[in-house]
């Protein structure tokens, strides 16, 4: 069982760093709070339709900012939605990112925005691979027969 306590060790420690350096609000803590032994893989379903939401509304986004003449209410409203999903799995650097863009989208600033698609697309990966990594985790503790521990 050792094995299963340095696992837990690591998802707690990688989880708290992912709070201190921004990548996630409380908002995903209230989320796993939802997960229980009926429905042991909530986080990683919802999590998981955030990334394909996630993909269509980069591609939208980039489509929209690729046009002759750009809307800007379309694209503030794909952004306006990302902001939204981003806010409700606790995503705060990608949310953070959608503020700034919906700020362009209002002066109608084509290169702030094209400027907040590339930061958007960015923190939106790393924040992907974090969360990918962390669901390994949490995996690899079940496996070993081990309980996911909770974070306050």
């Amino acid at each position: 069982m050792a094995a299963v306590a340095q696992l837990q060790r690591q998802f707690i420690e990688y989880t708290t760093s992912l709070h201190n350096e921004g990548y996630l609000d409380d908002q995903f803590t209230q989320l796993q709070k939802l997960q229980d032994e009926s429905n042991p893989d909530f986080v990683v379903e919802v999590v998981s339709l955030y990334f394909e939401d996630s993909e269509k509304l980069l591609n939208n986004l980039a489509t929209a900012l690729q046009q002759k003449s750009v809307d800007y209410k379309q694209v503030d409203s794909h952004v306006h939605q990302f902001k939204g999903s981003s806010s409700s799995i606790g995503a705060q650097r990608v949310a953070t990112v959608c503020v700034h863009f919906r700020n362009f989208c209002e002066e109608k600033n084509l290169e702030g925005c094209v400027r907040c698609l590339q930061q958007l697309k960015q923190e939106y990966i790393l924040v992907r691979s974090k969360l990918e990594t962390l669901f390994r985790l949490e995996q690899q503790i079940v496996q070993a027969g081990g309980q996911i521990p909770m974070m306050e």
